[in-house]
């Protein structure tokens, strides 16, 4: 994904480190429902009209980052909110913490649980499977081991990585496990000679200033749409 491409992040994705999962033609493709919400198309021009129609459903939601289609009147697309798309450079100081550990089919129940109290919107049964994922588990106050925080991998190509679904339970917050994990999986992505880059809501204020203590920069504010028949 090069800089440029950044500008279209669902559609690039699609393209390229996703694409054996695209659903669509050269002009507009969405992912599996399962995996994620998300529609991308190729250029605000393009005449995508019929193809939309048989990718999304009577009474489906689909989301736009970055960049939307002309549409007829039989569609309703609306603006969400502008979102702060930032990327990072340089390796991040990984401060000391518990273990992170690779999730995989075996925590799937525990990441459900977790996105689904804290990260519900946009997260998907089978979004662990758009890349690598990673955990920390902890035991609260009755000894019960937990998932207590979590990132992930998303939308991206060979050159760029999304950090993604980065959340911490309610119960264990203050103890610095999501700057713990960012470091970890900021610092491995450069190592692979990819650039991380997120997309954080404004209204997230707390999470955004995370980031940029971390590191992360702006790059640029990048509109999101809701998108669904009229």
């Amino acid at each position: 994904m090069s800089d440029s491409e950044l500008d279209n992040p669902f559609w690039s994705s699609l393209r390229t480190r996703h694409r054996s999962l695209a659903i669509g033609t050269d002009t507009i493709a969405r992912y599996p429902r399962d995996f994620a919400p998300f529609l991308g198309v190729a250029s605000p021009d393009g005449d995508v009209g019929t193809t939309l129609e048989s990718l999304v459903a009577s009474g489906e939601t689909v989301l736009l980052l970055g960049v939307a289609p002309a549409l007829s009147d039989a569609w309703r697309l609306e603006p969400l909110e502008t979102l702060a798309q930032m990327v990072c450079d340089a390796p991040i100081p990984l401060i000391d913490g518990p273990e992170i550990i690779g999730l995989d089919e075996r925590h799937r129940a525990d990441v459900l649980a977790l996105v689904a109290l804290v990260y519900p919107h946009y997260f998907r049964p089978r979004a662990v499977e758009l890349g690598r994922y990673f955990g920390i588990y902890v035991p609260d106050k009755s000894g019960n081991v937990r998932l207590a925080a979590m990132i992930g991998e998303r939308l991206g190509t060979d050159t760029h990585v999304e950090m993604s679904a980065i959340c911490t339970h309610p119960d264990f917050t203050g103890r610095g496990y999501a700057r713990r994990l960012t470091a970890f999986l900021t610092n491995d992505t450069l190592t692979r000679g990819c650039t991380p880059f997120l997309h954080v809501s404004y209204g997230n204020a707390r999470a955004k200033a995370l980031y940029e203590r971390l590191g992360y920069r702006l790059r640029r504010d990048i509109p999101f749409w809701s998108l669904r028949r009229a």
